[in-house]
Parts: C-alpha cells; sequence; structure tokens
C-alpha cells in the first residue's frame, strides 16, 4: 500500500490561486466580501436554505460544488438516463439486425451484461479516482503522468468531441424524442419538422434552466422522472404477461427461427440496444458530487443497471407477444402501436409516458454533461471561466448554458438518426481508452488503494467489445461518415498546441471572463478531495 498522506500535505496538491487574474478574486465581484455581509440582488441570501450554506462554506478564493446526490438519486440517474427514448425506438433495430426473437432478446440481454462490466470498471475508477469527469477524469489520470505534452492528449480529444459533438448529441436527440411524442397524438400524417425544432428548444430550456437553478431541484425531477417512466415498463409488461396468459405466444415460440449470420449486422443491432442502454458511465460524471462515492457509486450501479435490464427483457417480450415481427419492424413508433393494440382508447397514456420518459433522460443528460464540460476547463483544457460555480446555487452555471446551447444547435442542424449513429461509433473509441485505462492504472498505480475492485477480465471483455463496435460496421459498410468522425477527433490537436501546450489565449480573454463572472454571479473552483492522499 502507499504510503499515507496527511490532510495539509494532499491539499497542497492543488493548485494555488495567487496566481490567479484579478477578475478573479471574489472581493472585486462582490466587493470586500471579506468585510461585509455578502447581498444577492434577489435579497439576502439568508433568507433561503441555499443562501444560509453559502454563507457558512464560502471561500474567498473559490467555491466548489457541494455533495447533495444520495445513494437514491445515484440510482435514479443511472435508471433515469439509460430509460430514455431507446427502448421506444430501438426494437426494430436490434430485431432487424439478427432475425429472430431468440437471438434478438440474446442481445439484449448481452447488452445489459456489457453495460454492467462496463459500469463496475468504472466503479474501480471512481471510487479510486474519486474526480469527476468519467472518461476524462481517468484518461487524464493514466496516460497524463507518461509524457507532459503528450500524456494529456487522450483526455483532451475526449474533452474535444464529448463536449462539442457527444453530449450535446445525446441532449438534443433526447430532447427532440420529447418533441415526437409529445406533438404526434396531435398530427395523424406526423408533425411539421419546425414544430418539432422548436418543442425540442424549449424542452431543451427548461431542462437547463431547473439544473442551473438548484441541484436539488435537479434531482428531485430526476427521481420524479424515473418513477414515472418504471411505471410506463410495468404496465407494458404487465399487458404482455397477460396476453401471455390467453395463449398469445406464436411470434415467442418462433425462437431463432431466421437468425442472421452476419457479424457485422449483429454488431449494427448491439449499437442500437447499446444506443437503449447509454448512459451507465453517468454516475462517474458527478463523482465529487456523491455523498460517500466509495459506497454508493458501486452500489447504484449494481441496482441500476440490473433494474434496466430486466425492465428491457421483459419489455420486448411484451412487444413480441402482441405485434408479430413483420409489424414490429414496420412500426415507426412500436410503443404507440403496442398501445393501440393492448390498451384500446386509454393508449394516449404512452406517448405521455414516452414524454416523461425522455424529459427524464433529458435532464440527466443535462446534469451529467454539464459536468464534463465543468471539469475539463478546471483542468485547462477548455476556458477557465466554464469551471465557475454559481456563488449561491453551486452549480456549474457557464458549463451548463455552453452544453444548451451546443444541444440546441444540434437539434436545428442535425437529423436524429444521423446523430444517433455518429454518437455510437465515437462513444465506443473512447469507452474503450477508459477500459485501457484501467489496465494502465493496474501497473502505474498499483499501490493506490481501491476501495472496490474488478476481475480483470471484466475491463479486458469490454476493450474487445469496444474494438469490435467499431471495426466491424466500418468493414461492413465503409461510410464517410465514420473517416469524418475519425478525423474530426483528430483535428482537436490543432486548439490543443497552441492553447493548451503553449498557454495562448485569445485577446480580451481576461475582459471576457470578468464580464461572465458579473453577470452570471459566478467564481472560480477548484477540486478537493475528501479522501486524504486523493
Amino acid at each position: 500500500m502507499g504510503k499515507k498522506m496527511t490532510k495539509s500535505e494532499a491539499y497542497k496538491k492543488v493548485p494555488s490561486t495567487e496566481s490567479m487574474p484579478p477578475h478573479q478574486n471574489l472581493d472585486e465581484i462582490n466587493g470586500s466580501l471579506a468585510c461585509r455581509k455578502p447581498y444577492h440582488r434577489n435579497g439576502s441570501l439568508n433568507n433561503n436554505p441555499e443562501g444560509k450554506e453559502a454563507l457558512a462554506d464560502r471561500n474567498l478564493d473559490h467555491v466548489n460544488l457541494k455533495k447533495r446526490v444520495g445513494l437514491l438519486s445515484g440510482v435514479c440517474l443511472i435508471v433515469g438516463t439509460m430509460i430514455g427514448s431507446g427502448i421506444f425506438i430501438s426494437p426494430k433495430g436490434v430485431l432487424a439486425g439478427t432475425g429472430s426473437v431468440g437471438l434478438s432478446l440474446m442481445v439484449w440481454v448481452g447488452c445489459g451484461i456489457i453495460s454492467l462490466f462496463g459500469a463496475l470498471s468504472y466503479a474501480e475508477l471512481g471510487t479510486m479516482i474519486t474526480k469527476s469527469g468519467a472518461e476524462y477524469a481517468y484518461l487524464h489520470e493514466a496516460f497524463g503522468p507518461f509524457h507532459k505534452t503528450l500524456g494529456p492528449i487522450p483526455a483532451f480529444l475526449f474533452a474535444w468531441t464529448s463536449v462539442l459533438i457527444l453530449k450535446p448529441a445525446l441532449f438534443g436527440v433526447v430532447s427532440m424524442s420529447f418533441a415526437l411524442y409529445t406533438t404526434e397524438p396531435f398530427f395523424e400524417c406526423g408533425p411539421p419538422e419546425t414544430l418539432v425544432k422548436i418543442v425540442s428548444i424549449l424542452c431543451l430550456l427548461l431542462v437547463s434552466a431547473i439544473n442551473c437553478y438548484s441541484v436539488n431541484m435537479a434531482t428531485k425531477v430526476q427521481n420524479f422522472f424515473t418513477a414515472a417512466k418504471l411505471i410506463a415498463i410495468a404496465v407494458i409488461t404487465i399487458g404482455g404477461f397477460v396476453y401471455m396468459g390467453k395463449g398469445e405466444i406464436e411470434e415467442i415460440s418462433t425462437g431463432f427461427e431466421d437468425t442472421i449470420q452476419s457479424p457485422s449486422l449483429i454488431a449494427l443491432a448491439f449499437y442500437d440496444g447499446l444506443w437503449a442502454y447509454d448512459g451507465w458511465n453517468n454516475l462517474n460524471y458527478i463523482t465529487e458530487e456523491i455523498q460517500n462515492p466509495r459506497r454508493n457509486l458501486p452500489l447504484a450501479i449494481m441496482i441500476g443497471i440490473p433494474l434496466v435490464t430486466v425492465c428491457y427483457l421483459f419489455t420486448n417480450l411484451s412487444y413480441l407477444t402482441v405485434m408479430t415481427r413483420a409489424e414490429l419492424l414496420q412500426s415507426t413508433a412500436v410503443a404507440a402501436t403496442w398501445g393501440d393494440r393492448v390498451l384500446g382508447v386509454a393508449a394516449v397514456f404512452i406517448p405521455i409516458s414516452v414524454a416523461l420518459s425522455t424529459f427524464g433522460a433529458a435532464n440527466g443528460s443535462c446534469f451529467t454533461g454539464g459536468r464534463l464540460t465543468f471539469v475539463a476547463a478546471r483542468e485547462g483544457h477548455l476556458p477557465q471561466v466554464l469551471s465557475y460555480v454559481h456563488l449561491k446555487k453551486f452549480t456549474p452555471l457557464p458549463s451548463l448554458l455552453v452544453s444548451t446551447f451546443l444541444a440546441g444547435l444540434m437539434v436545428l442542424m442535425g437529423d436524429i438518426f444521423a446523430l444517433i449513429d455518429f454518437f455510437s461509433f465515437t462513444a465506443w473509441m473512447f469507452y474503450g481508452s477508459t477500459m485501457a485505462a484501467l489496465l494502465v492504472l493496474r501497473y502505474t498505480m498499483k499501490d493506490v488503494e481501491r476501495p472496490y475492485k474488478v476481475p480483470i477480465i471484466l475491463p479486458v471483455s469490454v476493450l474487445c467489445v469496444s474494438i469490435y463496435l467499431v471495426i466491424a460496421p466500418i468493414i461492413n459498410d465503409p461510410r464517410i461518415e465514420f473517416l469524418y468522425a475519425f478525423v474530426f477527433v483528430i483535428s482537436g490537436l490543432v486548439f490543443y498546441v497552441p492553447f493548451v501546450v503553449m498557454k495562448k489565449s485569445l485577446p480580451y480573454t481576461d475582459t471576457v471572463t470578468k464580464f461572465i463572472q458579473l453577470i452570471l454571479w459566478c467564481a472560480p473552483s477548484k477540486y478537493e478531495s475528501e479522501y486524504v492522499g486523493d
């Protein structure tokens, strides 16, 4: 085991704030806070609980995010972000890629196992490296020490790709799914594209406002909508069992008939299935805000992901009990078709449930996506102002606003299914890289305490799956989009060299930063581990 550090020695690892530009001093923002009682534009900070916390915990050099996510909220974040629109859209892709009922159900279970293996591997990383940011933090910790200039590149490229493409695409796609299911009941031939985009933007703005206003409110919203979507899944499951009880098992009894033999097509089926499971790593993005993360992080994963797997398996069994394979493949909204068959006049329950489900997933995407931007900026890989925290609400306000803006651009410019394809391809490149980072840390940090440790076969398996999911579709269908994705990832180096390595900055950066601080009432932050030696 490594030598334990004292608390004072551990805090010396945190960069000093003495070198901060003058505009980053809180005294200049609010006057002399050290000499007078802080005042908020809407009245005294003592008028609300969060304000009292601000007065009690305020540090004149920095402001940090607070630990407000417990075990229940952690489980709801995992379940709520995994169960979004995927289970209501993706069953077609999984069945089309497998050809048979039996193999399609195996793919759904297999996707759950892959997600669980990946999440448990992330639990080892998250309990050892208690920083927020998930892949970014782990890639930075694993490869950064190897070389001052080259070591941080994997983490930077992940931040570059995720902040500009992956996270906004996910946030935007889920908001578009919300808009589609919200407006579809009012149009027999489908809602106009313009209306869908307008509702999507309104969804983004509402979710962003909730997350900017309060972490407590965001977690309560997440908990409520997770409960709502679990009720919807339960209704679909019970309906399927009722039909099974009536003897409607013709389609399920076909088993593995008409199974497709192409490995690349099966890989695409896994893509569709894993899109429904995406979100298994989201809790690692907020590790610094989890209460007792060394216990609650792995425990929330062990509860959340098996629960989602069971929900998905029963939901697909229900679909295939009520519909034939041909009907499922022809349906543009599988859950809605199921509702028309089973619920009759109460079928409106389905689009309402899907809308609630996607709204909850959008809330979780916003919550976690903003934290990635926040952490990357704190490490100097993005503009420093994006790591600032609101003085009263303790939310990463600038990073949340930027994430919402980029998601809005995705909604206005992109097609939902193209975004899904692009997201899946680039995301698994970085999932595999993170598994490699875990293997590297097993060697370079072998003496560091690991409160939770997985068998080595788990990250190795996920690494192999990641490589397969990246390569197989390219070999089967070498589309130009794959090349565009790779070029975009590498293009981040054009910005890495001048702005990170050479420490260059754009003109008037300090002026803009000071203006943003004044307008948003935010201040610098820094990482402070609650564990001695981290």
